[in-house]
């Protein structure tokens, strides 16, 4: 039997970076309540679209410039990333990262690791007296989470039927996709999820670590 060609769908917020950077410009700029928004959304009483467009809807447009400023100074990359691009380059392992962060902050961070046409998040429009979020990757027919960057829809557009698909997150935003995956690799508040749903996984801290346990697979395969 032929082995299935390794495919990987990666997370942004939390997961190539070392904090959730949604959550960093709330707490930096947002005023109070962006936080009980944030609670409904990890309890999925909201959806994740409802909830990113409500909270942003809070920032004035005019804060653009400093908002992105405040991100690109403070957000670090995990540790082993840029290895982690050298790797499945040389491996010749597709890459794509699925993101709910937004383009503004997203696309930059990744410039010069990530080729834009491979990076999938939500758009922002600064045109308004608040910020509004664009949704060009929502659900296809078959989800109705109301996902915002739909990452079951985007790794249903991009992996085919010989594809072995490979999941890397680490919050609620990723439990979908983890759903549809053959292999997750997972760290902080997705584990939890994974574990309540009996999704088997494996956990990491660096991306050295996922370097690691794609070596593995390699070797088992």
């Amino acid at each position: 039997m032929k082995a299935k060609k390794p495919m990987i769908f990666c997370d942004f917020d939390g997961t190539i970076t070392n904090s959730d950077n949604i959550i960093a410009i709330m707490k930096k700029f947002a005023p109070a309540e962006w936080d009980d928004i944030k609670n409904k959304v990890l309890s999925q009483e909201i959806s994740i679209k409802e909830g990113v467009g409500k909270m942003f809807s809070l920032l004035p447009s005019e804060k653009k410039k400093v908002i992105t400023e405040y991100i690109l100074a403070h957000a670090e990359i995990r540790d082993g990333f840029k290895e982690f691009v050298a790797f499945t380059k040389e491996e010749d392992i597709p890459l794509y990262i699925v993101s709910g962060g937004i383009d503004f902050f997203v696309e930059p961070l990744l410039d010069g690791l990530v080729e834009e046409a491979n990076i999938y998040c939500n758009h922002s429009d600064f045109s308004g007296e608040t910020i509004n979020i664009l949704w060009p990757h929502s659900c296809d027919s078959e989800c109705n989470n109301d996902c915002g960057c739909c990452k079951p829809s985007i790794i249903r557009k991009l992996a085919k039927t010989d594809t072995f698909k490979i999941v890397i997150g680490d919050s609620i935003t990723d439990l979908e996709a983890a759903k549809l995956s053959d292999q997750v690799i997972a760290r902080d508040f997705l584990i939890k999820k994974c574990e309540e749903h009996s999704i088997s996984f494996s956990p990491f801290e660096t991306f050295f670590d996922v370097m690691d346990i794609l070596k593995k697979r390699e070797v088992t395969a």
